[in-house]
């Protein structure tokens, strides 16, 4: 009996369409511990870690850096440390695929311990070495403010700047990162395939939300936590979706699937990476305060690099677009005459697809959140 165990990718480990491995945490022939972060997947949303199953050798690579594979695939083998002695000599292990020259894939210079695959990440995008990053974190750790800070090498520089076609002189290229291409990929697929998208727009009065939380944000610093328009704007979309249900449903070909829970997916950037959207769970029984402080530990996770699958799965709302916060000129009615006032506002967008809902849902959907906004209180 083969004394190799086969490291796979677990199908409850992974979010999105696609995965791809990223990155060996170690080469063929090293030793491993159970538990102990074995490779780096990337998926469509998020990055997650695949532990080794069993102490022992990583005795092949089946999965290179760079390779796409599936739920349920094999990604190399291990062999086991508490096996006989087998009759035949082991097969040769096969080469790990090299590191991003320049990049720690493993310790950090100086005993500042292990690399997060965060920091990893942008040394590479940002033409770094681990060694001309000072670490700011314990034990020198270094950190992702830390290589956000620093200057990116001049011979990295070169060489991303060389990659522009011959004759496009003031040309700065951005490589993309496997992310930013998932993301492309999956709008034109949602735009061209998937859903007929239709857009409303209207405007909201910022001025009784902008009075509440000035009354109000004291008291949530002094918990060190941040109240942020964010949070109003979910509060708004619950009780729009309480007015039009379908907004929180999905199209099948056998029915529109109204959903009871309102699960709201809140759009995060990641510093030169892409979008996320975690999702703040049962939204319809939290207060304004349950929101905030679910919110800023959702987009904290995410900053830091530090979200899971389940984070990111399950969403029935994605949250609307919000505009800029801005001074307008509007016409409000006092004492039965109009009057031109300024007032803060923003514009908010929804996107629909209109398999789920028509035109006169939106608006009452939209005009829900604008009135909640507008009356807060």
């Amino acid at each position: 009996m083969s004394d190799l165990i086969d490291v796979v990718l677990p199908e409850d480990q992974v979010e999105g369409s696609r995965s791809q491995v990223q990155r060996w945490l170690k080469a063929a022939g090293e030793s491993v511990k159970r538990h102990e972060p074995l490779i780096e997947i990337e998926t469509d949303k998020v990055t997650v870690e695949v532990a080794a199953p069993a102490d022992g050798v990583l005795a092949e690579i089946v999965a290179a850096e760079g390779t796409d594979v599936a739920p349920g695939a094999v990604l190399g083998r291990l062999r086991a440390s508490s096996a006989g002695v087998t009759t035949a000599p082991a097969p040769p292990p096969k080469p790990a695929a090299p590191a991003p020259t320049g990049v720690a894939s493993a310790a950090m210079p100086g005993g500042g311990g292990r690399l997060s695959p965060a920091v990893r990440r942008l040394l590479t995008e940002r033409g770094l070495r681990a060694e001309d990053v000072a670490g700011s974190g314990e034990g020198g750790r270094i950190t992702v403010e830390d290589v956000l800070a620093a200057k990116p090498q001049d011979a990295a520089a070169a060489g991303v700047r060389a990659a522009a076609a011959p004759g496009e002189e003031g040309v700065r290229p951005i490589p993309h990162t496997p992310m930013r291409r998932r993301i492309a990929a999956h709008m034109v697929e949602s735009l061209l395939r998937t859903a007929p998208h239709v857009t409303t727009v209207f405007q909201a009065d910022m001025t009784a939300v902008l009075a509440d939380r000035a009354r109000r944000k004291a008291e949530f610093e002094r918990r060190g936590e941040s109240l942020t328009l964010t949070a109003y704007f979910i509060a708004a979309c619950v009780d729009a979706i309480r007015a039009v249900p379908e907004a929180n449903a999905r199209w099948t070909a056998d029915a529109i699937l109204v959903h009871e829970r309102i699960d709201i997916g809140v759009g995060t950037a990641l510093p030169g990476r892409g979008l996320v959207v975690p999702v703040i769970r049962d939204c319809g029984r939290l207060d304004l305060a349950g929101i905030a402080t679910a919110l800023g530990a959702l987009v904290q996770k995410a900053r830091d690099d530090a979200l899971a699958p389940a984070d990111l799965q399950g969403g029935t709302f994605t949250i609307l677009g919000i505009g800029k916060l801005e001074k307008r000129a509007v016409v409000v009615s006092e004492d039965g005459e109009d009057q031109v006032v300024i007032r803060p506002c923003s514009y908010v967008t929804l996107t629909i697809d209109h398999r789920v809902l028509d035109g006169h849902q939106a608006n009452h959907f939209m005009q829900t959140l604008v009135n909640r906004l507008e009356a807060w209180s």
